[in-house]
């Protein structure tokens, strides 16, 4: 028997969307959840597509096929095994993982078989329902029933914040894991679970955990950890063989703000940065690999504190990196002098979470923002060809004709490139829960109402703004976000072609909303052509007839 690992992590479950579409459906086609995956998918030979799949679909059907790499988030590294790993390797412990669970199924079949694991630790860092999670563990149980198994990361803390205990155990025994870790970080807890388990010793003492105790599991003490970033960033050397072109990097935990939508920082406790050493060291570890393109910075506002930010800028610029950088951006900071140094030093693109355009939301959202900081932000940003992607929520409580009227205003006329509406969801962890009796909000997730609107009305909003609006593009979320926008410009695609891409997939839920049904052979004919490597080769290929250059750029 191969010796024994410690721990063997298993990264992101992009279930088949196949599958997980009729998940959503029973929840009822009528219900909020289902309508905002609705404008996710169109329905072509009798089954459902994401923007991805049918990327994949027609841009591996070209005869160059052999050379290409379909699009998925297998090609984002797991920023939670990176920087878990690093921490149990620095600790003494063994691991391996694998990226992500669809596509290397064959290997954790293999290692789970091989009987020499001492525990799995399942990440949940992207998951909003429990559907991937229970595919994995059938698959872990499926291939050995005795391995213990953990989960944490935000899916388990917002469960554990949110239900009562006895739906809370209802829901831990449907998943079936041995333990369960509830910490905004959870890496210390972590490592005494390995040493509980490899000392053969009962788990009592461990904070922060839920463990398996005879019919039903018990709650450990609740504990805040305070490990420091900077003493532990990752080692990306350990992570040679499989880092790739795309990978996530922290230099922050938490958020230095209190938006009332968000749960975040309830989560993830004080705020704390690396120090712009600490963050020099990991990318020049990055730098060093050879094989990293693009780097998504994952803090949740890269550019707060300002100085620090222009002094990790600077740093970057005088190492001269070979990759880019992506990140969340707060654009009412934005400065001309940021924004020179963020395009000097590989900027690609930034997520704007502008969230309404109505000084009146900002204010009820405690966004510390007002409209025209945003436009002279994002107008900054377009002066240094800065890809802008703006995303939107629909019915926070406030919301009325006149605030919506405003919001549509701004994403029409206020400059970006990329945008995305979504109907709000009632957390009721976030800070607007505690003024619920203000705004009379009742319900939660994506069921509610509130003095001003429900979520029925919303998303009739959103579904209109999709349907109507098409300057800037819409971004389907479902598997695509913003990483499909550099994934994509990382393949060749300039900015106008993922347009034209994004335009074609639209046109095809458009007309599904409307009326139903299979997206038309002028939409297929589109979809075809902006996915094609060669354009001049796809324009040879299309009948006259069906091309239309109000929906095709070639710029390249």
């Amino acid at each position: 028997m191969d010796k024994t690992v410690d721990c063997f992590f298993i990264g992101h479950n992009e279930m088949s969307f196949s599958a997980y579409e009729p998940e959503v459906r029973k929840m009822g086609t009528h219900s909020g959840a289902y309508r905002d995956l609705n404008l996710n998918f169109i329905q072509y030979n009798n089954k459902p597509y994401t923007a991805s799949d049918i990327f994949n679909l027609f841009y591996l059907s070209q005869e160059s096929a052999q050379t290409l790499k379909p699009l998925n988030l297998d090609e984002n590294f797991s920023s939670a095994i990176a920087y878990l790993g690093t921490y149990l390797q620095r600790r003494g412990y063994s691991f391996d993982f694998v990226n992500t669970f669809q596509a290397h199924k064959e290997k954790l079949a293999r290692r789970l078989q091989a009987g020499n694991i001492r525990l799995i630790a399942v990440t949940t860092t992207l998951y909003v329902s429990v559907f991937p999670i229970l595919e994995i563990m059938e698959f872990i149980r499926a291939h050995n029933s005795e391995v213990k198994v953990v989960l944490g990361g935000p899916f388990v803390s917002n469960q554990c914040r949110t239900m009562d205990p006895a739906s809370l155990e209802y829901i831990f025994k449907l998943i079936g894991a041995d333990f369960y870790v509830n910490s905004s970080q959870g890496e210390a807890a972590l490592v005494k679970i390995l040493e509980s388990l490899k000392a053969g010793t009962a788990p009592q003492g461990i904070p922060n955990i839920h463990y398996k105790s005879g019919a039903g599991y018990t709650v450990a003490p609740l504990e805040p950890e305070n490990n420091d970033l900077s003493e532990n960033m990752v080692d990306w050397r350990l992570f040679s063989k499989e880092a790739g072109q795309f990978v996530g990097a922290r230099t922050a935990i938490s958020c230095p703000f209190a938006c009332a939508f968000c749960g975040f920082p309830e989560h993830a406790g004080t705020y704390r940065t690396a120090n712009t050493a600490a963050v020099e060291e990991e990318f020049n570890r990055l730098n060093g690999l050879g094989t990293v393109q693009s780097v998504n910075i994952i803090d949740d506002t890269f550019n707060v504190p300002v100085k620090r930010f222009k002094e990790i800028l600077r740093m970057m610029i005088k190492n001269r990196y070979n990759f880019r950088w992506n990140s969340h951006f707060r654009c009412q900071f934005a400065d001309r002098e940021a924004v020179e140094l963020m395009k000097e030093s590989g900027c690609e693109g930034v997520f704007l979470g502008i969230e309404s355009g109505s000084d009146r939301i900002l204010k009820n959202m405690n966004k510390k923002a007002v409209i025209q900081h945003y436009l002279n932000g994002i107008q900054l940003l377009k002066e240094m060809d800065i890809m802008t992607y703006g995303s939107f929520i629909i019915g926070f409580p406030g919301e009325t004709e006149e605030t919506v009227a405003e919001t549509l205003h701004f994403i029409k006329e206020g400059g970006l490139d990329f945008f995305r509406a979504q109907l709000w969801y009632c957390d009721t962890v976030t800070p607007i829960w505690q003024q619920r009796d203000k705004y009379g909000i009742s319900g939660s997730n994506f069921e509610w109402r509130h003095n001003d609107m429900d979520n029925k009305q919303a998303s009739d909003i959103v579904e209109d703004i999709f349907l109507n609006v098409h300057t800037p593009t819409w971004v389907p979320q479902y598997n695509f976000e913003c990483d499909g926008l550099f994934h994509l410009i990382h393949r060749g695609f300039d900015r106008n072609r993922i347009k034209t891409f994004l335009e074609a997939f639209n046109r095809g839920v458009r007309d599904k909303v409307r009326q139903g049904g299979e997206i038309s052979s002028e939409v297929v004919m589109s979809l075809k052509q902006a996915c094609m490597i060669d354009p001049a080769k796809a324009h040879a290929q299309l009948p006259q007839s069906k091309i239309d250059r109000s929906q095709v750029d070639f710029d390249f």
